[in-house]
């Protein structure tokens, strides 16, 4: 929908000329299949779907459930029921793993030149691409499903926008050959983590709540935009050699400042929409408050030189936390009710 899982290698577009078989030129001694590593050592299809899904790294699968929540507690229904929770982090569940099979399948002749993606179960030959596109229908057949069961009411929006996200989910991978900032194609796609769940809560029946809307939707996207620039950052090298185009390598020296503007954007808006809504207090300010700043502090370390590529790695598990305490800066106000 994230390195960061979420989408391409480190969570952002990537993927060659597309899904047919003809190459794009790279090196194919790089290719060869290496050897399997880490705390899924065992080869074991169950292990490899979940990998290809990133579903063993729930950091990238929260950091997209976090901007729907903050559409569920500031849309005019708030706070949100539980099992309408429950949908909403299936149907997450789903469409993240559709976004990042498809990357995969993109990126299957690119990934095993790069270090931190050439063991992705499509890059090793674990997993052969008729196996990944049925992985890919089902997920997607997941995330019908849960729309479906949606309320009547809600259904149809719901179902107008899931049809509107498929394009830019599955064609978000090729950004990087043709559009200098497919970081930002990344974020639009991010940004329909707000409208579903709030055209579910039944935010669309109140048109006067379309402020609030647009500062959420404008936070999501450009949260967005600040950590997968910064996970380009970690990648810049590789796409040198390989030809692609980033954020990082777009904005050059002027990208820990771009991130940095990013992220105040973010906490400026879902103040304002709070506001809109009524939220406020100290259960609201002091974690917003506390949010803000640390996301300033993520972003002025990107100025350092030569930082290690565990650095880019601590900021994207960094800002699962500080959105997600965004996020209880909303809920804490309905608790105290």
């Amino acid at each position: 929908m994230a390195g960061q899982e979420a989408g391409g290698r480190n969570g952002r577009p990537r993927g060659d000329a597309g899904l047919g078989e003809s190459g794009s030129g790279l090196n194919r001694g790089a290719m060869a299949r290496p050897q399997r590593s880490g705390p899924l050592a065992c080869p074991h299809p169950l292990s490899d779907a979940l990998q290809l899904l990133r579903w063993h790294k729930p950091s990238g699968r929260l950091i997209l459930l976090i901007p729907a929540g903050w559409a569920l507690w500031l849309a005019p229904g708030a706070p949100p029921a539980a099992p309408l929770v429950g949908w909403i982090v299936l149907g997450g569940l789903a469409v993240s793993g559709a976004g990042c099979v498809a990357n995969d399948l993109w990126d299957r002749r690119i990934d095993p030149q790069v270090e931190r993606t050439r063991d992705r179960p499509l890059a090793a030959g674990r997993i052969g691409v008729n196996a990944a596109v049925l992985l890919l229908l089902l997920c997607l057949l997941a995330a019908l499903a849960v729309v479906l069961a949606l309320p009547a009411a809600v259904r149809g929006p719901c179902l107008a926008l899931a049809v509107a996200t498929l394009p830019p989910v599955l064609l978000y991978p090729s950004a990087k050959r043709w559009f200098p900032l497919p970081q930002l194609v990344l974020a639009f796609c991010w940004g329909f983590a707000v409208l579903i769940p709030w055209a579910a809560s039944g935010g669309f029946q109140a048109p006067e709540a379309g402020p609030v809307l647009a500062l959420t939707w404008l936070a999501a996207v450009v949260w967005t935009f600040g950590f997968d620039t910064v996970y380009a950052m970690s990648d810049r090298e590789d796409d040198r050699r390989l030809g692609v185009r980033s954020s990082a390598l777009t904005l050059g020296r002027r990208a820990p400042a771009a991130v940095a503007l990013c992220y105040g954007l973010t906490a400026l808006a879902l103040a304002a929409a709070a506001v809109l809504q009524g939220i406020g207090g100290p259960l609201f300010w002091i974690p917003w408050a506390l949010a803000a700043a640390g996301m300033q502090r993520d972003a002025a370390v990107l100025h350092h030189p030569d930082l290690p590529r565990s650095a880019y790695g601590r900021h994207f598990a960094n800002q699962v936390r500080l959105g997600a305490l965004l996020l209880l800066a909303l809920i804490l106000p309905f608790l105290a009710r």
